[in-house]
């Protein structure tokens, strides 16, 4: 029997830069959450809120690679997603674009660091930086929180599972 623990997720949003941060530990070292983000059908099973499922379309993440993936309710798709990998260094970082499909002109650089932490656990923190104030405030009112808090506590079960 397995012991789940769940872990408050941070979400910041800096008063004078357009950017928030997400920072939250999970019980598995960097390189069990780093697979979790990097192999598409785990990622399918972890991210965006409860209420939904998410089908990947396409992903390959590598340096140089690139992703579109979408959420659905109900059976009806209501929000599609796509980006670029600049980077990414298994276990430790991924640097990506993030576009909602909605809003083709509001894209994201995200910055993502995992960190090994003591026994066996680790730290991701998120980076996202967005053009202008507008656009970052409406990301969070989008209903994100939802989704990543909701997504984080589908991972933290994935990994206690595998």
């Amino acid at each position: 029997m397995s012991t789940r623990t769940t872990h408050e997720t941070t979400i910041e949003a800096d008063p004078a830069l357009p950017t928030i941060r997400i920072v939250r530990e999970f019980d598995a070292p960097a390189a069990k959450v780093y697979r979790a983000w990097a192999e598409p059908e785990l990622a399918a099973k972890w991210l965006g809120p409860n209420s939904t499922t998410t089908e990947i379309h396409s992903w390959d993440l590598r340096t140089g690679g690139s992703y579109r993936y979408s959420s659905s309710r109900d059976g009806e798709i209501i929000a599609s997603f796509y980006g670029s990998f600049h980077e990414a260094r298994p276990g430790e970082r991924l640097v990506q674009t993030f576009t909602y499909e909605g809003f083709p002109d509001g894209v994201s650089l995200e910055t993502a660091t995992f960190e090994d932490l003591p026994d066996g656990r680790s730290r991701v923190v998120v980076l996202s930086v967005v053009e202008t104030m507008e656009a970052r405030d409406a990301m969070i009112a989008s209903g994100m929180e939802v989704g990543v808090v909701e997504g984080y506590e589908k991972l933290d079960a994935l990994l206690a599972d595998s």
